[in-house]
C-alpha cells in the first residue's frame, strides 16, 4: 500500500507563491504598456505609473526591508496594469504586497480601517437604515465626516437597507415554502453589498438560479476580504479568507458551484487569497477552482443548452460597463451575450477601462478628484447615451456611476429575472 504523502505545510507553499509574484518582475522588458493604459497616471502626475513603482522598484526591494516608496501608494489596484502586459508580470499584485510592506511602519488611518469594514458599517447601519440613510445624505454631516474622518463629501455611499438578504432568505423565502429542492444545487456567494445594500440583487439572483431548476444554498460567510486587503490590512483580510473557505470548501468537495453577484468577491475567491494574501492550502486551491461569477455560470448553461429562454421582449438599449474587477477574471464579457438572448435586448458597451472608484479608493479625500477624473470619459458616454439606466456587475461601480450621472443602476441578473417575468421584479 502506498503510504500517504502529507501536502506541503502553508508556509513552503506561500513561499511559492510570494516568488512567483515578486518574481515575476524579472519578466519584464520595460515596455510600458502598463503605464499607457494605467488610468491613475493618465490623469495625475503623483503617480508615475506601475511600471516604475511595480516591477521596476521590485528589483531594489529586499523581502527583509520595508517599502519606502510611498508614491506607490496612489495605485487604485484595479488590475488593468497585470491584464495588459504581455509577459505575465505579476504588477498589481507586486504593488498590493508592497503597500502592505509600506503600512509596516506607519499606521493604517482610521479611515482606511473604517472604509475596509463594510460588512461592520452594514451590520451597524441596517437596523436604523432610515436614519442611517438620512444622516449620510445630509450635506452638513458629509462634510464633518470629510473633515474628521477624511472621506469626501461627494463619495457614493450606498442607501443601507433595512431588509438583510440573509434575513429575507431565512425568514421568508425559505419559511414560505418558495425555495426549490432540487438535486442540482449551486452555492450563493452573496456578500457584504447584497446583504447590507442591494439585497434585491440577491433576490433576482435567487429567483433566476431556481428557474432554471437550482436549489441554492447560502451558507455562513462573511465579507471577502478585499476592502482590508486594499487598504493594507492583510492579517485582517485573511482572518476572513481563511473563514470562507473553511465555510465553503465542504460544498466544493460535494462538486457544488460557488457563484457570486460580486465580481470583486468572486474574483477575491478565484485569485486574490492566493496571489496576494498568499493563501495556498488545497482547500483554498479548491474553493478557487468551484467559484463562478454568476453570468459565466449562466453563460456556461446557456452554451450547454441547459439554460431556459423562455424570455420576455424587454425592447430596450442599454450602455453597459465591464469593470476592471470583473476583467480580471479573464473570462469575456459573459454579461453582454446573456442578455442579447433577451428578445429586444441591445447592449452598448462602453469604451471606458475604468469608473475610478476602484472599491475604497475614490471615497478617500484625496483620491476623489483622482477617481472622478478617471471615470469622465465613462460617466460622458452614459450621459450621452440619453439612457435614464446603465448595466454594470460591479456594486462600487454601480454606486459610482449612479452618482456622477443620475442614472438608475442595474446589474444583469435583474434585467434577467425581469425578461424570465418572476414575481417581483
Amino acid at each position: 500500500m502506498k503510504p500517504e504523502t502529507k501536502p506541503p505545510k502553508p508556509d513552503a507553499l506561500t513561499l511559492s507563491i510570494w516568488e512567483q509574484v515578486q518574481h515575476s518582475a524579472d519578466l519584464c522588458i520595460k515596455c510600458n504598456i502598463c503605464t499607457s493604459f494605467c488610468p491613475v497616471h493618465n490623469v495625475f502626475d503623483g503617480f508615475p505609473g506601475p511600471k516604475f513603482v511595480g516591477p521596476q522598484a521590485q528589483r531594489f526591494r529586499s523581502p527583509r526591508e520595508l517599502s519606502v516608496d510611498s508614491s506607490l501608494d496612489y495605485c487604485s489596484g484595479c488590475g488593468i496594469c497585470t491584464m495588459v502586459c504581455p509577459h505575465g508580470v505579476k504588477v498589481m499584485e507586486m504593488n498590493a504586497k508592497a503597500r502592505y510592506k509600506l503600512y509596516q511602519k506607519k499606521p493604517v488611518p482610521f479611515r482606511n480601517r473604517l472604509l475596509g469594514r463594510s460588512e461592520l458599517l452594514g451590520m451597524l447601519g441596517s437596523p436604523v437604515a432610515a436614519i442611517a440613510n438620512a444622516l449620510f445624505n445630509n450635506g452638513f454631516i458629509r462634510l464633518l465626516v470629510e473633515w474628521v474622518v477624511g472621506i469626501h463629501r461627494h463619495a457614493p455611499m450606498p442607501q443601507f437597507s433595512f431588509e438583510t438578504f440573509r434575513g429575507w432568505f431565512k425568514g421568508v423565502h425559505q419559511k414560505s415554502g418558495r425555495g426549490v429542492q432540487s438535486d442540482k444545487k449551486v452555492v450563493f456567494f452573496h456578500g457584504c453589498s447584497v446583504n447590507y445594500y442591494e439585497p434585491h440583487v440577491g433576490k433576482a439572483a435567487v429567483a433566476v438560479l431556481e428557474h432554471n431548476g437550482f436549489e441554492v444554498l447560502v451558507p455562513p460567510q462573511v465579507c471577502c476580504g478585499l476592502p482590508m486587503l486594499s487598504n493594507a490590512e492583510f492579517d485582517a483580510a485573511r482572518k476572513n479568507a481563511r473563514a470562507n473557505i473553511d465555510s465553503l470548501v465542504g460544498y466544493a468537495r460535494q462538486g457544488y458551484k460557488i457563484v457570486g453577484t460580486s465580481t470583486s468577491c468572486t474574483l477575491s475567491l478565484k485569485s486574490d487569497y492566493r496571489h496576494i494574501l498568499d493563501i495556498t492550502t488545497p482547500d483554498a486551491q479548491l474553493v478557487a477552482e468551484n467559484t463562478w461569477d454568476i453570468s459565466e455560470f449562466l453563460l456556461e448553461l446557456a452554451e450547454a443548452g441547459d439554460l431556459k429562454t423562455d424570455f420576455k421582449p424587454l425592447d430596450v438599449t442599454l450602455p453597459y460597463h465591464s469593470p476592471c474587477q470583473l476583467e480580471a477574471h479573464n473570462m469575456g464579457l459573459p454579461a453582454i451575450d446573456l442578455l442579447e438572448l433577451i428578445p429586444g435586448v441591445k447592449v452598448n458597451h462602453l469604451q471606458a477601462d475604468c469608473c475610478g472608484v476602484a472599491g475604497t479608493y475614490g471615497y478617500k479625500k484625496e483620491k476623489y478628484d483622482i477617481a472622478m477624473a478617471v471615470g469622465e470619459s465613462l460617466f460622458e458616454q452614459v450621459r450621452a447615451s440619453g439612457s435614464r439606466a446603465a448595466v454594470c456587475d460591479s456594486e462600487t461601480c454601480r454606486w459610482q456611476i449612479a452618482r456622477a450621472t443620475g442614472a438608475a443602476m442595474l446589474h444583469p441578473i435583474e434585467l434577467l429575472a425581469k425578461a424570465y417575468g418572476l414575481p417581483g421584479f
